[in-house]
């Protein structure tokens, strides 16, 4: 694009700023609530309810307390809701079963959102970090993430969340070929509609600290993801990565971290024009949320950062602002 405009003073860009109703005519991108996804963390363990220490605002929530948060994202127009469990450690393994028992924490909430609140489209986390004895996403044997045999985990862990009735599934993992096994899996099981929603260009980054927090993989996790997610260096890594995603049966694409990564956001979406997400992810909020508390920054700053994605082309992010924005947006 060549813009072209006479000089000053026949050109006065402060002209279309006089007043609200010129601001609104020629705003250029807009923030609804509809681009929202609101990321969620279910536990049974005792403590349900409590805020994680890292993410003011944020807490842990029963099953019951997950179907509440449905509801009210529901009355607020939020489309969709993302789980991430907090499993119990004494059901953590190094073989991972129970990330694809049918009757695991996440796929309880699941059954149990759209038993009451059907019309809110349930996300899940397709990854072995919250079941790993490891902390990793991978099966992990003599020290080595391995890559094949998490494929044919990950794969039964997809049926598993199918079966309970998951709208999007989010595989979260990196390892190399899941998005193709999982999608010709699902077809072969007659899922044929349920969306996957790749993250497809997720960085091994230091703003994920406050989520393992969250989901209680801190502690456990031994070494570092560097061999699966992507360097913080490389961007052209990642077009490679989402076209390889959409090519193996990906119907949406994600980046993550959010905002760090918009760069990377806006070329996905100009090369690929296919449905672009962004993960505000756990150190974006735990930064921005500690700034408003300490009275640095206004509220404001929640609304101005959920539309630098929509500005950078994303469709839709995932964040834990979402309650917040939403009410904001309406009111």
């Amino acid at each position: 694009m060549n813009p072209i405009h006479s000089p000053f003073p026949a050109t006065r860009f402060r002209r279309l700023r006089q007043s609200a109703a010129l601001r609104d005519l020629v705003q250029e991108n807009r923030l609804s609530v509809k681009d929202l996804i609101w990321p969620v963390f279910v536990t049974d363990v005792p403590g349900a309810d409590v805020e994680v220490p890292s993410m003011p605002g944020v807490v842990r929530r029963t099953v019951d307390g997950v179907v509440r948060a449905a509801e009210e994202a529901a009355r607020l127009g939020i489309p969709a809701i993302c789980l991430f469990p907090y499993t119990d450690p004494a059901l953590k393994t190094e073989t991972c079963e129970e990330a694809w028992s049918p009757g695991n924490l996440s796929n309880r909430a699941v059954r149990a959102i759209k038993a009451r609140v059907p019309e809110i489209a349930v996300m899940t986390d397709i990854a072995l970090d919250p079941y790993n004895a490891n902390g990793h996403d991978g099966i992990v044997r003599d020290g080595v993430i391995l890559n094949d045999e998490t494929i044919e985990a990950l794969v039964k862990m997809a049926l598993a969340q199918a079966e309970a009735g998951a709208d999007i599934l989010g595989p979260s993992d990196m390892m190399d070929g899941r998005i193709g096994a999982m999608r010709n899996a699902l077809e072969a099981a007659g899922h044929k509609d349920v969306t996957i929603l790749s993250y497809a260009a997720k960085y091994a980054s230091a703003f994920y600290g406050p989520f393992r927090d969250a989901v209680g993989a801190s502690g456990a996790l031994k070494g570092d993801k560097k061999t699966y997610q992507m360097n913080p260096g490389n961007a052209d890594e990642a077009l490679r990565l989402v076209a390889r995603d959409i090519a193996e049966g990906a119907d949406m694409v994600m980046v993550k971290p959010g905002m760090p990564y918009l760069d990377i956001a806006r070329a996905v979406k100009e090369t690929f024009g296919v449905p672009t997400f962004a993960y505000q992810v756990s150190g974006e909020y735990a930064m921005l949320k500690g700034a408003m508390l300490q009275g640095w920054v206004k509220e404001e700053v929640v609304l101005e950062s959920l539309m630098a994605f929509r500005r950078a082309g994303c469709d839709g992010v995932l964040t834990y602002f979402a309650p917040e924005a939403a009410r904001a947006l309406r009111g």
